[in-house]
């Protein structure tokens, strides 16, 4: 398989193969506000050095941390700097991993069956963080006959890997990394009023602060705006619903838009599909 150097071209690719794709990645590409995309999200950090959130979770990135993020957890990439950010990302359709379990073996777990304390980073020791890459590069490394089933191979005992050591792992992060336990506070708030309507005014009354101090502790937190960080997960909450077989109507109503217009045109650009559309295509 190809080793690309580019996100956006793994998941293109991912979308279209309806398998999955590896980037390695060594210096930034523009950085994405908070988003959404419909494939999962495997995130292997060699350098460390940033932060990232995940729905309403800060973790610290530290070299061997390993992220899991499935298709409707929206995430950014926080403290973006000029210093060399060498990580690896798996792009991985949601039916491959589906497919290629068995009665005992549910590859998918880790993105599918998440408890309510779950922790969407593992720290991978020495040892784990040697298989990991040996798994890496036989996928990448793979040519000539037979390289097809070797990749899926090697991919397969990657997702065990996975999977194995998140249920053992003993130690999860906490998922408060106190960057500002005022945005903490504001995050646990937004989430928990989600499907409520929510203003700025509103935030900072509810926190005693001034709307202009409010909006800049959150972005120099977050790396994005109070507006677009409910925007997002407003649209996670209606993928969710409509992949659960909610109608386009329910999915409006329970996730949060004030009206139709803003919801229609916010879901399309993010998810790059309608939502009547989108709703199609998870039922096919």
């Amino acid at each position: 398989m190809e080793e690309l150097y580019s996100c956006h071209q793994a998941m293109e690719n991912c979308a279209s193969s309806q398998t999955f794709a590896i980037a390695h990645l060594y210096k930034e590409e523009k950085a994405m506000d908070m988003h959404i995309h419909d494939c999962y999200e495997i995130y292997y950090s060699i350098s460390g050095g940033k932060q990232f959130l995940i729905d309403n979770k800060f973790y610290s990135i530290e070299p061997g941390d390993l992220f899991i993020i499935n298709q409707y957890e929206s995430h950014k990439i926080t403290q973006v700097d000029k210093m060399v950010h060498e990580r690896i990302v798996l792009s991985i359709h949601p039916d491959y991993t589906k497919r290629l379990s068995t009665a005992e073996t549910d590859l998918d777990a880790c993105f599918s069956d998440r408890p309510a304390d779950f922790s969407h980073k593992i720290s991978l020791n020495k040892d784990q963080q040697k298989r990991f890459l040996y798994y890496i590069n036989k996928i990448t490394g793979a040519e000539g006959y037979g390289h097809d089933i070797m990749e899926q191979t090697a991919f397969m005992e990657l997702m065990v890997l996975i999977n194995t050591t998140l249920q053992t792992n003993e130690v999860h992060e906490t998922a408060t990394f106190a960057y500002n336990h005022q945005v903490d506070d504001i995050l646990a708030y937004i989430n928990q009023n989600i499907t409520m309507p929510i203003s700025i005014e509103q935030l900072a009354g509810e926190f005693f602060l001034s709307e202009s101090y409010i909006c800049r502790i959150f972005k120099s937190a977050t790396g994005t705006t109070i507006n677009k960080y409910i925007c997002a997960r407003r649209i996670s909450i209606a993928k969710s619903l409509l992949n659960d077989g909610s109608s386009v109507t329910e999915a409006y109503e329970k996730s949060g838009f004030s009206d139709y217009s803003n919801f229609f045109k916010s879901f399309t650009k993010a998810v790059g599909m309608s939502p009547k559309k989108y709703a199609q295509c998870s039922v096919m």
